[in-house]
């Protein structure tokens, strides 16, 4: 047994061993919302490393609804709700399951529906307090790689998971070197009706996660989260100085895309908050890994900017006027 394989989470290597000698032919990331969100990078990592096994996401009620011709015995089905309550993605793991594929549910909580409906959970960890490894970005990132080396013999996965071993303490030097960015962000956004996100790649999840989870549903501002390569196909007619944009950079094959859009909307707007993941110190990260864990890194940036929008706005991110109150 490889020592990548040991040192992965307990609950990801009781999984790793369920499937070996299956035979997995797809895999289908399937979940709603800000757990949707995560899948994106998972998604780069299996169309860049992958290389017979096909994946698509899906959004887990389009996942039923649409029903993929070659969802079967052959499929890894990994799903995730933090809660595990999330209806349309409980009821995408049955269907998965009645379908013969495996399923696989990443949860916070293991006595949820979700995790009763799938064949195997995975249990996560969430919070501030929590270490990078034991999250959802990084527990997906340990599954996934895991079963690209024990299906494909992926030679990268050793790295990735020294990389997440090694992820807490570039966490906390990125949010110290934040801190007052962050400040500054909250206070001069504190009143703008409307603020986009852009990034590409295995980043977009994170604008995407930003824009409809932190700005939409928890502060209640108008957002969208834009892709950099679609940016001048139309988005790029509403940038002008007053319009505000947060643009990631990461450290992938697709920066090119992000790095043309940042340099048009310097050019035309003054509203600009931009994080690239190249100004952090990653150092325990592997070369080879590093565009895939930049996500994780902006996305932690990221909340700490969220924490300190809300406390501007005197807006909670517990706030709701719909979700878990009314019928939908």
């Amino acid at each position: 047994m490889s020592k990548s394989v040991m040192n992965v989470k307990s609950n990801v290597k009781t999984v790793l061993d369920q499937l070996k000698g299956r035979k997995i032919n797809n895999i289908y990331l399937v979940a709603c919302g800000g757990s949707s969100a995560i899948m994106y990078s998972a998604k780069y990592i299996l169309d860049r490393e992958a290389n017979n096994i096909t994946s698509d996401l899906y959004s887990s009620n389009e996942f039923i609804h649409r029903n993929p011709q070659q969802l079967g015995k052959e499929s890894l089905v990994i799903l995730c709700s933090m809660s595990g309550t999330t209806p349309e993605t409980a009821e995408a793991a049955k269907f998965a399951k009645n379908k013969g594929a495996f399923t696989v549910a990443l949860t916070n909580e293991p006595a949820s529906p979700l995790a009763k409906n799938s064949d195997v959970y995975i249990k996560y960890e969430w919070g501030n307090g929590v270490n990078a490894f034991d999250t959802n970005l990084s527990v997906l990132y340990q599954l996934v790689f895991g079963v690209l080396h024990m299906v494909e013999n992926n030679e990268k996965f050793g790295k990735l998971v020294s990389s997440l071993e090694n992820l807490q303490p570039v966490y906390e030097k990125a949010l110290e070197q934040e801190a007052s960015n962050a400040r500054v962000f909250a206070q001069s956004h504190a009143k703008e009706p409307v603020i986009y996100t852009m990034a590409s790649g295995s980043n977009y999840g994170t604008a995407y996660s930003f824009s409809i989870c932190i700005l939409m549903e928890m502060q209640w501002i108008h957002s969208h989260a834009i892709h950099a390569g679609e940016y001048f196909h139309g988005p790029f007619e509403i940038i002008d100085e007053n319009v505000p944009f947060i643009i990631l950079l990461g450290l992938d094959e697709t920066r090119p895309l992000e790095e043309r859009a940042l340099a048009f909307s310097q050019r035309y707007g003054k509203k600009l908050t931009v994080l690239d993941a190249k100004q952090y110190d990653l150092d325990g990260i592997d070369e080879e890994v590093k565009g895939y864990i930049a996500p994780l890194i902006l996305n932690r940036v990221l909340r700490q900017y969220a924490e300190e929008l809300a406390e501007a706005r005197n807006h909670p991110l517990s706030k709701r006027r719909y979700m878990w109150k009314v019928e939908y």
